[in-house]
């Protein structure tokens, strides 16, 4: 059995890894990690599995690759696109994917990974399909409003729709009819798939993000309205 152990601050993208190695028979997720801490007693506790892990959670490489070696677990990283592979294989890390890695390639990856052998995602692939995803990316983002958007982050952050309300200062059905318009607007049939989208396309992400932080600087006191 092929132990895996997630570990990134992004809830949903931990769900989406999970659901597309738990149909493996011979994968199975014995942690989640949403903390360092978290991370940390799951190496301990967890010897012997394979942890895919968020360069930007775990920025410390050689410390958390010394850890690794002491527990035999191998480390795949999830790399932001502009990052240098070396970083990462000079500290003993042997996988290295990329955020808008494919289902089949992570599996491929993490096989690899298990049987000890090096497996980094090939950069042109990732530079090809980068344009192509900008300007998928550039369209969805042109067509949300700014509150949409707004939600658009809230969702890649975890956040339910109660907790969404309180942020917009609004009712929960309210959020519930901006859902549905953002689902008909991006072609997604649930809050995972949104948020997998958006992690994926790198410029709405951005857009979503940069919106979120100026609604908050400038969103009146709740008022029980949209």
């Amino acid at each position: 059995m092929l132990k895996i152990i997630l570990a990134d601050n992004q809830a949903i993208f931990r769900a989406g890894i999970a659901k597309v190695l738990a149909v493996e028979d011979d994968v199975r997720i014995v942690a989640q990690a949403q903390t360092v801490e978290q991370a940390m007693i799951a190496i301990e506790k967890f010897r012997g599995s394979v942890m895919i892990y968020a360069s930007s959670f775990l920025p410390d490489t050689a410390r958390l690759a010394a850890l690794a070696r002491e527990s035999g677990i191998q480390l795949v990283v999830i790399a932001e696109n502009s990052e240098l592979p070396e970083r990462y294989l000079n500290a003993g890390v042997l996988g290295l994917i990329f955020r808008s890695v494919d289902g089949a390639e992570l599996l491929k990856c993490v096989r690899k990974v298990s049987s000890g052998e090096v497996y980094v995602q090939d950069m042109r692939a990732v530079a090809s399909n980068s344009d192509s995803d900008d300007f998928v990316g550039a369209r969805v983002r042109d067509r949300l409003t700014p509150k949409e958007l707004k939600i658009v982050a809230l969702i890649v952050q975890g956040f339910k729709n109660k907790e969404i309300a309180v942020q917009l200062g609004t009712t929960e059905q309210v959020v519930k009819n901006y859902l549905r318009n953002v689902y008909d607007k991006i072609g997604v049939s649930d809050r995972l798939e949104l948020a997998l989208f958006t992690i994926h396309h790198r410029i709405l992400a951005e857009a979503a993000a940069a919106s979120a932080a100026t609604m908050r600087a400038t969103l009146p006191n709740p008022s029980g309205t949209a």
